[in-house]
């Protein structure tokens, strides 16, 4: 039996038919995503199967006794309570059944009766159907995740971020059986999303939810609705084998297609030729011939954006940062960080919420001020700055068309062609009818298009993007990541989006906190396994202290006759880490003595060889300090 059903909803806004007759079923503990471009009123039919908002036509059908939690895109909360006044309004009847527990124990204690034993029993109850016996755990521990720790701080003071952090953080608090959630992953940091990502596996919950985190969908789901054109297609499984499913759907249907608009041009033929007075025999072909036109006809052809930009001349000089340094009273953000940009670099930057990612774009872009240290920019560069916290030149009251020509009339391409404004907005799957309608009443996700469209128009050779993939249907991020594939400038991106990251940037820069930037050479995927590594390590070397105080630790230390466990790890994995350096060395010396005449590249080798040296003296110096220890005791 369905946990919920959905049956022929409908929805419009005004002349704007959002879906129609749209009908599925949700199965206890099935994990479901739901997977349309924007504007199809995805956030829509989550607010109406949450009660949030009315359909015009249809029903939500809920099963008795289920409790459904619901996360919006945007959360909307009493700007004038503080976190923990909220939590106490939100949780109010959780937090009456645990009083009641509490009082009815209270009563015992001074009352032996049959009545205070009725009233215990009630209470045990409540607060089994409540789930309220470890509820201050689970408070302690999803708000210390969720990095919630000031609860007298007023909601009025919260960013956007922290806002949706709140209200995930409350949404599982209440443990509903059906979870709705809209873009859940935008606004968190990558160990909070693979928090999240671990916990919706782990549970049994029935799950529907929008999101275009490509990784996220693929771990956590196992049905994928596809709505397209107001038709649903259910796939049962995750988001690999729905793309799979969809790639074979569209190749019979292109077959399919053209075979009726083969038939469709003979018929075609046929009726132009034939009198005007037509036999019954003949107006059934008539018949069959609409019926072949609109088989024909039913290939509708997605919108692409097609995005192209100039190679624009690059010099010698791109970006210089010496000594940066910005501290927000006793708190550091960046601490003489010092870095020079590379022609083609692709550099991505990850770290926890509030580590100072945005703040380093700030001041790479010349919109904060560093307290110490500079930043020179090259005469050539152009620097195009995508920002996450707003659309600082789209005014609600423009039309689309406007927003592009207020920067450019024509465009030109890489190809010495040029486009209209018109023409470069429909690239961006801005129809004709779309781009004199008003900016206000455009969707969050196409009001982000239109922003990115607004940068990449001023062909910058230097890009940055702050968060680029919140709010973006996926075909949109298809295209976008098409476009960044091939450009040539300078990428520097901040994202919470994984498969983004790992598909676009080959090194890292890692916000630690404090001010602290580490540099890792590869994708996040290659960082990330690196972690899980040296966790493992951790796991294991603690383990085996442990066994060694379980097994009783005298008093007084003896004579060391061996290595210790950890020494024995230390040792063996030194070795190994020799050898791969000394690998990566002999191929950089290789690529060095190649005949490279690229002054810069040449420039890079040396400077990554020299890196590699200084690292294999260091870890053979500790190795040989093990050796003589093995030597001694062998």
């Amino acid at each position: 039996m369905n946990y919920l059903s959905i049956k022929e909803l409908t929805k419009s806004y005004g002349e704007k038919i959002l879906f129609e007759n749209i009908s599925l079923g949700l199965h206890k503990g099935e994990k479901t995503a739901l997977i349309a471009n924007n504007g199809t009123g995805k956030s829509t039919l989550l607010k109406i199967i949450a009660g949030k908002e009315d359909a015009d036509g249809g029903e939500v059908v809920l099963r008795n006794g289920i409790k459904l939690g619901y996360l919006p895109q945007q959360p909307l909360f009493d700007e004038s309570l503080t976190i923990n006044e909220l939590i106490t309004g939100s949780h109010s009847e959780v937090l009456a059944v645990i009083k009641a527990y509490g009082q009815a124990l209270d009563y015992q204690a001074v009352n032996h009766n049959k009545e205070a034993q009725q009233r215990v029993e009630k209470a045990t109850e409540n607060m089994d159907l409540w789930q309220a016996w470890d509820y201050e755990r689970r408070l302690k521990q999803v708000l210390t995740k969720f990095s919630i720790t000031r609860l007298d701080q007023k909601v009025s003071t919260l960013s956007g971020g922290q806002k949706k952090r709140l209200a995930l953080a409350l949404v599982l608090l209440d443990e509903p059986e059906i979870l709705l959630l809209d873009e859940p992953t935008n606004h968190l940091d990558i160990d909070m999303i693979e928090w999240l990502e671990k916990y919706l596996q782990q549970s049994n919950i029935t799950l529907f939810m929008v999101t275009h985190d490509r990784y996220f969908l693929d771990r956590v789901c196992n049905h994928i609705v596809e709505m397209t054109d107001g038709t649903i297609y259910n796939h049962q499984g995750n988001y690999s084998y729905f793309l799979q499913k969809k790639a074979e759907r569209e190749e019979v249907q292109s077959v399919e297609i053209d075979k009726a608009k083969k038939l469709m041009k003979k018929e075609l033929d046929w009726m132009r030729r034939q009198p005007k007075a037509r036999t019954h025999k003949s107006k059934s072909r008539i018949d069959a011939f609409y019926d072949i036109k609109k088989k024909a006809s039913s290939g509708k052809r997605e919108e692409e954006l097609l995005l192209d930009s100039v190679n624009r001349r690059m010099g010698g000089k791109i970006l210089e940062v010496k000594g940066l340094a910005k501290h927000y009273g006793d708190i550091a953000i960046i601490n003489n960080f010092e870095y020079t940009f590379k022609k083609g670099e692709r550099i991505g930057i990850i770290g926890k919420n509030g580590t100072g990612k945005s703040t380093f774009l700030n001041l790479l872009a010349g919109t904060e001020t560093p307290d110490t240290g500079t930043v020179v920019m090259g005469d050539t560069i152009v620097q195009g700055y995508y920002k996450q916290d707003g659309l600082p030149h789209i005014r609600d009251d423009q039309k689309v068309i406007d927003v592009v020509k207020e920067i450019a009339e024509v465009i030109e391409t890489s190809k010495g062609n040029s486009m209209t404004a018109s023409q470069f907005l429909q690239y961006f799957m801005f129809p004709p009818e779309m781009q004199h309608a008003l900016v206000a009443n455009l969707s969050g996700g196409e009001k982000r298009r239109l922003y990115l469209l607004t940068v990449l128009i001023k062909n910058p050779n230097f890009l940055i993007l702050d968060e680029p993939t919140n709010d973006l249907d996926l075909l949109t991020l298809f295209k976008l990541e098409e476009f960044l594939m091939n450009f040539k400038g300078c990428l520097l991106l901040v994202s919470h989006d994984r498969y983004f990251l790992d598909k676009l940037s080959d090194h890292l820069f890692i916000f630690k906190g404090g001010g602290e930037v580490k540099d890792f050479y590869g994708p996040y995927k290659a960082y990330r396994q690196q972690l899980l590594e040296e966790e493992k390590v951790r796991k294991e070397l603690k383990q085996a202290e442990k066994r060694e105080q379980s097994a009783g630790v005298p008093e007084k230390k003896p004579v060391k006759t061996k290595l210790s466990y950890k020494e024995q790890k230390e040792f063996e994995q030194l070795e190994k880490e020799i050898e791969i350096l000394e690998q990566q060395k002999t191929g950089l010396e290789n690529k060095l003595n190649s005949g490279i005449s690229d002054f810069e590249k040449l420039q890079k080798l040396s400077k990554e060889i020299k890196i590699i040296i200084e690292s294999i003296d260091e870890k053979t110096m500790r190795w040989m300090e093990l050796e003589e220890l093995h030597d001694r005791f062998s």
